[in-house]
């Protein structure tokens, strides 16, 4: 089947190397099980065009492959082409990458997701192409929700607490640990997409829009940072607080809670062969707080160097790797969620992965946290934030005082401006 998949679309991107003589790419191809596969891809299409490449594996820590990317950058260095880039990075690189705009097609931008492309575009400038998508998801137990007389998941978080209360009372008569919600407290960026859930599906905004007004300061935010202060020690544990996305896996894989929010990647986890809940489990979009449902945006993308010597062939590249072909491939072979919309509706991906049929409609409306408009500042925005919503989930202040007082905060950190 892969010779099959590489073969779409590839007379269009590559032909001949159009750009002179063959040249050598070096690709930031990230770390971890991922690696492997972008590899492939990279090797692909310098087969296809009679180029070489090699390859830069970064740090599997976030934090520190973004350090590394700036200290390159800063440096003006062209020792690699392409970046990998996370969905919030493209505000802080804005001016250290090529623009893409008129060098790539319109047809081939306006297939992906249009959340994923406008995080990726600043000030009118798209930086980076979409490569493969993330967001938040409500995972639950089927077999529990089907005890209790549930017949489908909670459509709202009014839903989720009731379901959530109920099951819990139920089940810890045999099991005192079992908890009605688990998700992701801690006080770092997860936090943040978290809370951005909430906050959106109550109709508050996102933080900051999309002109750069700060937008935090409303009863509709603070609504939904005060529900999900009610939950703690209630539906979801005290010591929610503390989770990140493992804790709350680890949790929810041993069988211990009803629902769970958690990224695409648990469910293959939930269904390996060590799983107390496989055959179990199945996923839906996040609740709606009374205004359309949100997921936070993730996922990562990739993008050309300014300093590159070999910009054509590396905005082929990208162009090639973020194309349909390499999208099926990576979804097909290692569950990448795909930023074409058109995947999520191709049957080799779904026999694969069958939850993925489910997801096209949480992509479509997945909302981005505010890394654009607040360009290199946005890791304050977000630690401001993330610090104002553990203010509320413990207890130490009530969601409006909270909004308030980080509205002054951000009004402080943006300055003259963003």
């Amino acid at each position: 089947m892969r010779n099959a998949l590489v073969g779409l679309g590839l007379g269009l991107l590559l032909g001949s190397a159009s750009w002179g003589s063959a040249v050598t790419l070096t690709v930031d191809c990230g770390a971890g099980s991922g690696y492997e596969l972008c590899q492939q891809g990279v090797n692909r299409w310098a087969r296809q065009t009679s180029n070489s490449a090699k390859f830069f594996e970064s740090p599997n820590n976030s934090g520190d492959h973004l350090g590394v990317i700036q200290q390159q950058l800063a440096a003006k260095s062209s020792d690699i082409d392409v970046y990998l880039l996370d969905i919030v990075w493209p505000g802080l690189l804005v001016d250290q990458l090529v623009n893409l705009t008129g060098k790539v097609p319109a047809a081939e931008v306006n297939r992906h997701f249009r959340g994923i492309v406008d995080a990726n575009t600043v000030d009118g400038k798209l930086v980076s192409l979409p490569w493969f998508t993330d967001a938040g998801l409500l995972y639950y137990r089927t077999d529990l929700l089907k005890k209790y007389g549930y017949a489908s998941a909670p459509k709202t978080w009014a839903e989720l607490t009731a379901m959530a209360q109920k099951v819990q009372a139920g089940e810890r008569k045999t099991n005192a640990q079992f908890a009605g919600y688990v998700w992701q407290g801690k006080n770092y960026e997860g936090l943040t997409c978290d809370a951005l859930e909430w906050i959106s599906s109550f109709g508050g905004g996102a933080i900051v829009d999309a002109g750069g007004k700060v937008t935090i300061d409303n009863a509709k935010a603070a609504a939904a940072l005060d529900m999900a202060a009610s939950w703690i020690n209630t539906i979801s544990p005290k010591g929610v607080t503390t989770y990140g996305e493992e804790e709350a896996r680890g949790i929810f894989q041993s069988g211990n809670a009803l629902f769970m929010r958690n990224w695409p990647y648990a469910w293959a986890n939930g269904q390996s062969d060590d799983s107390k809940v496989k055959g179990k489990i199945a996923v839906a979009p996040l609740p709606s707080g009374g205004g359309k449902a949100a997921a936070a945006l993730g996922g990562w993308n990739m993008g050309v160097n300014l300093y590159s010597k070999n910009q054509e062939a590396a905005i082929s590249l990208i162009r090639y790797m973020t194309g349909p072909a390499e999208q099926k491939i990576r979804a097909v072979e290692g569950s990448y969620n795909p930023t074409i919309q058109t995947l999520y509706r191709d049957k080799d991906i779904i026999a694969k992965n069958p939850f993925m049929g489910q997801l096209e409609s949480v992509f479509t409306g997945a909302v981005a946290r505010p890394s654009g408009p607040t360009k290199a500042k946005y890791n304050q925005v977000s630690q401001a934030f993330a610090n104002s919503v553990t203010s509320v989930l413990t207890g130490k202040v009530k969601g409006q005082a909270a909004v308030s007082k980080l509205a002054a905060d951000l009004s402080r950190i943006k300055g003259r401006g963003w």
